[in-house]
């Protein structure tokens, strides 16, 4: 018997590792994705003001900043029964669009495409952004145009470019000017075209690589979205859990979370591996993130997202199963959030300054809900008669994900040392 240990994890918004324990004939006989941060956010909010926990909870992570934001601010707004303007949600709406557009360009272009543009058998020094700069200087450019414009969303709509702090309970300290609008709307119809070369370029990779997607990571389990309406939707309304075999589907609101989520404990992590109570552990082991929304939709809310939706569907099946699959449905996201994001900014009401309702500090229980880059994000804050913290649970995306990426590096392992 022997073990191998890859550490730490390369290309990754985090700290893991992976240990593979080899039987006597060389095979793998066990397989664990180990999360070495230590969690507990929950603890940083506890005793806070609930209005001040919206500008805490962002540092939990550099990339996802935004959508901690907007979970916890309306996680706070349930709590205490806000009633929230429709220009203060739009705007919301808006800057988690930034978010999207950020991090979606962020993680395809710059940690997944450097193996599939640069090439896997290049040496590992040139795969990097770097090397897409000197082989694919095009595809280098739309991709940093792409993070600029998203950053600039943010800016515009939360104040600051990262850690977001405009969100307030009752909706949102900072209106869009006209002119800044208009500054925006110059840029979006180059964005959106951006957006549209990026499903290009994962269809041409596609035709490279699609025998390693098909077989690498492969697994069956069900999956956890946002929609609304059956729509795919980053921001708002009803959770939908889909089947493996996508013939069942189960809805409920972000309320009632606790539900139809549980959390399992394990030895060797630090997270908890969530599971849909309603089927079981380990049997309701679910994904979530691109490829899960993508799955658990009937269809995209934009007409361009929508076309790329359903040629995914065509290649990958229905529900898409395939791990590396994620790099295409993030991209479509991409393409959703930039034609989302247009769609907002020609709203007349996005330059409203009714932004704010009056709310008062008091005794309450709220749920916030949002889709981040990495898949569904779940705030839960309990406050006191003084609008204090007293209780709080956050499921971030990632936990979410980690047992069934454990589940996948499993596959993967068993199908390399065939």
């Amino acid at each position: 018997m022997g073990k191998i240990t890859i550490e730490p994890l390369s290309r990754v918004e985090g700290h893991g590792k992976v240990t593979i324990t080899l039987d006597e004939s060389g095979k793998p006989k066990d397989v664990k994705l180990h999360i070495t941060a230590l969690r507990g956010f929950e603890q940083f909010v506890i005793g806070r003001p609930a209005e001040e926990v919206p500008r805490i909870v962002p540092r939990i992570c550099g990339i996802c900043q935004t959508a901690h934001h907007l979970a916890s601010v309306k996680a706070v707004d349930a709590a205490w029964g806000a009633e929230v303007p429709s220009a203060a949600s739009k705007l919301r709406e808006l800057m988690l669009m930034g978010n999207m557009i950020h991090s979606h360009a962020l993680h395809f272009y710059y940690l997944a495409a450097p193996d599939l543009v640069v090439g896997p058998d290049a040496d590992p020094a040139v795969r990097n952004i770097i090397g897409i700069i000197d082989k694919a200087p095009e595809v280098a450019k739309k991709a940093i145009a792409l993070r600029k414009f998203g950053q600039t969303l943010v800016e515009k709509t939360g104040g600051r470019p990262i850690h977001p702090v405009s969100g307030i309970p009752g909706g949102i300290s900072k209106s869009l000017k006209e002119e800044e609008r208009d500054e925006l709307l110059k840029e979006i119809d180059t964005v959106v075209e951006y957006a549209k070369d990026g499903i290009d370029l994962i269809k041409s990779l596609n035709e490279q690589y699609m025998d390693v997607a098909k077989s690498l990571g492969v697994i069956d389990t069900w999956y956890l979205g946002l929609v609304k309406d059956g729509k795919h939707n980053f921001y708002d309304d009803t959770l939908r859990f889909l089947s493996p075999d996508g013939k069942e589907k189960m809805e409920f609101k972000p309320a009632e979370y606790l539900d139809y989520i549980g959390e399992h404990v394990v030895s060797h992590n630090y997270v908890k591996y969530p599971y849909n109570k309603k089927v079981g552990y380990p049997e309701g082991l679910y994904r979530v993130g691109p490829l899960a929304m993508v799955n658990v939709c009937d269809s995209m809310a934009t007409p361009l997202a929508e076309e790329a939706r359903k040629e995914f569907m065509d290649t990958f099946g229905s529900p898409a199963n395939q791990s590396l699959a994620y790099n295409h449905a993030r991209l479509i996201e991409l393409l959703a959030a930039c034609e989302r994001a247009k769609e907002l900014l020609n709203d007349s009401e996005i330059t409203s300054t009714d932004t704010r309702a009056e709310v008062q500090p008091k005794a309450g229980n709220g749920v916030g809900v949002v889709e981040a880059p990495r898949g569904v994000l779940i705030h839960n804050y309990e406050t006191d008669d003084r609008g204090v913290v007293v209780k709080a649970n956050m499921i971030v995306a990632t936990t979410h994900n980690v047992p069934t990426m454990e589940k996948a590096i499993q596959q993967a392992a068993t199908e390399i040392f065939k």
